[in-house]
Order: C-alpha cells, then structure tokens, then sequence
C-alpha cells in the first residue's frame, strides 16, 4: 500500500506541476492599444477630451486624415513656450475651428478653417504645401485648440476668453 499511495502522490504532484507550467505558458492577453495622450479642457463651459500634441511630429499631422472629430473632441497643441503660430489644413477632409491662447489660456485669436482639395497626382509636397493658406494666430501664443468645424462658434467663444487647463502643467511635456 505505501508504494500505491507514493505512486498516487507522485502522479497527483506531476498533474499538478503540469497544470501549473501550463498556466505559466499561457501568453498573457494582449494589452490594449495605446491610444493618444489627451487633456481635459473647459471651453466656454463645457468639457472636451482632447488629443495631446507636445512634440514637432504630433503638432505636423495634427488632425491630418481624420474623416470626423467628435463634438467634444480634438487637439490640444502644445508649444514649448510662446511664439507665433499659424496653423494649415493639411489632408484635413472636414472643417476645423482653431482658437490659439497666450500661455495663461486666453484666446488670441480664432478661425474656422474649411477642407482644401488633397494633393493631386503629380503635385509636389512643395506646391501642396505652398498652396494651404494659413491662419495665423497674429501673436505669440503656446497653445492652440482645434474643434469641429463649427463647435467654436456654437460656444459663442470670443477673444479674450479663457479656457480652463492645466496650461502650465502641459507646457513643461512639450517638447
């Protein structure tokens, strides 16, 4: 009987470790895709999650490709410290309000910004991008908000208004 009962023991040890070394082989699931960084924003009194935009790269494409953006949804530009900025509809299908705000937030300036035709076969970079106009923001400024096209003006916002973030906060990330 003490061999039967050994024997037992050890078959029961065995399953066990095998059950424990399948567990471990088991992939864990994969995490979910990272999504953009985003930022809080009240504007006019109302919250919109916006995309983050603290680098060279992100600020370039911006909204580029976008075939919608949500109503309370969009892009937060976000420069290193305070300079004139002008802003382009580079492969942007929809329309888009830009407001840009000084480094406390204060709106500067805002534009509705329309669709322009995509590049054309044959069109070089240089002639498309020569051809976007620009909306400027006319002054220094650190920030820059992109909305729907329409949603700025639906919030009757104006210049000298103040959105509320955390500007000082973000301005440290960008880079």
């Amino acid at each position: 009987m003490p061999g039967r009962a050994a024997a037992s023991l050890r078959v029961a040890a065995a399953a066990v470790l095998a059950a424990a070394a399948t567990a471990c082989a088991e992939p864990d699931p994969p995490a979910p895709p990272a999504g953009p960084e985003t930022a809080w924003v009240e504007i006019a009194g109302q919250l919109f999650e916006l995309e983050l935009a603290l680098d060279p790269a992100t600020r370039f494409r911006g909204l580029s490709d976008r075939p919608r953006i949500p109503r309370s949804g969009g892009m937060l530009f976000v420069q290193p410290r305070p300079r004139p900025l002008s802003m382009v509809m580079r492969r942007c299908p929809v329309p888009i309000d830009v407001a840009f705000l000084d480094a406390e937030g204060r709106v500067v300036a805002i534009h509705a910004m329309a669709p322009e035709p995509p590049r054309a076969p044959g069109e070089s970079a240089a002639v498309y991008e020569a051809r976007l106009p620009t909306y400027a923001s006319g002054a220094p400024v650190q920030f820059a908000v992109e909305t729907a096209g329409g949603r700025l003006g639906e919030l009757g916002l104006a210049v000298g208004d103040r959105l509320v973030f955390d500007a000082e906060g973000l301005a440290r990330h960008a880079r």
